[in-house]
């Protein structure tokens, strides 16, 4: 299985990172890819890279949450990153109008300029897109053009919504809020909607049930995977296999 989203370089994981990620790997969890949060996260980030070249990948953005009147020089220093590291993808980026609205015309301006970073380098987006995801959608269709490929995390829209995602080449990250009672992903995700899922955690928060309210971490994954197959009405094994290989395609990860 690829965890499609984690923060695992965070300091929620120094005291056990490498026993974290043991179990994970147990729980066959075979790749992890790692979105940015801001300039203060990139260090910690690619050190864990280094550590782990063949499992954890590292992607370069700037979260909105974190988007301030700074932006600009925030996003000119990552994007001195991004031609120096092998990164798997940009962001993660997007909107939030959930935290704070402050800063909503810099969200925007700052999504925008990393959008047009995924688009000239090829590299997939990564977009967070919470209480925002029309205007988030809208945003990226102006900038699709046939280059631009990525994912909207953290899905929890409509079925129009996943139509017009699936309508921009683009795919779902699915992780812990559906195993949620009122989650609200069994009214609207279809069996052929697998083609376009990735599984996600967003570790260490939104853990699945039974450990919800608790650290997240990769190796809750398959109890992810699990309900996806219960709202879907297929197999857990092809869950695995299917949605592994649209994080391998999206990302250009080793296919499983």
């Amino acid at each position: 299985m690829i965890d499609s989203h984690a923060h695992i370089y965070t300091d929620a994981f120094d005291a056990d990172r490498t026993l974290m990620l043991e179990h994970a790997f147990k729980a066959g969890v075979e790749h992890i890819v790692m979105p940015n949060i801001d300039s203060s996260t990139i260090d910690s980030m690619i050190e864990l890279h280094h550590k782990f070249p063949e499992k954890c990948h590292p992607s370069i953005g700037l979260h909105p949450c974190s988007v301030d009147k700074d932006y600009k020089s925030v996003l000119a220093n990552m994007e001195t990153h991004l031609s120096k590291h092998e990164f798997v993808g940009v962001g993660e980026t997007g909107l939030d109008y959930y935290w704070d609205k402050t800063f909503i015309p810099e969200q925007k301006d700052a999504f925008s300029i990393q959008l047009d970073w995924s688009r000239e380098t090829g590299k997939p987006i990564i977009i967070h897109s919470r209480d925002s995801l029309d205007d988030s959608i809208d945003l990226a269709r102006q900038f699709q053009d046939g280059r631009l490929t990525g994912v909207f995390h953290c899905f929890s829209g409509t079925r129009e919504q996943i139509k017009a995602i699936k309508d921009l080449g683009m795919y779902i990250g699915i992780g812990g809020v559906s195993t949620f009672k009122n989650g609200g992903l069994d009214k609207v995700l279809l069996p052929e909607d697998i083609s376009m899922i990735l599984l996600e955690t967003d570790a260490p928060y939104l853990a699945p049930v039974p450990h919800r309210g608790k650290r997240n971490e990769p190796a809750y994954l398959p109890l992810i995977a699990s309900r996806i197959s219960q709202l879907l009405g297929l197999e857990q094994t092809e869950v695995e296999q299917k949605t592994s290989f649209n994080s391998s395609r999206l990302f250009g990860l080793a296919e499983l």
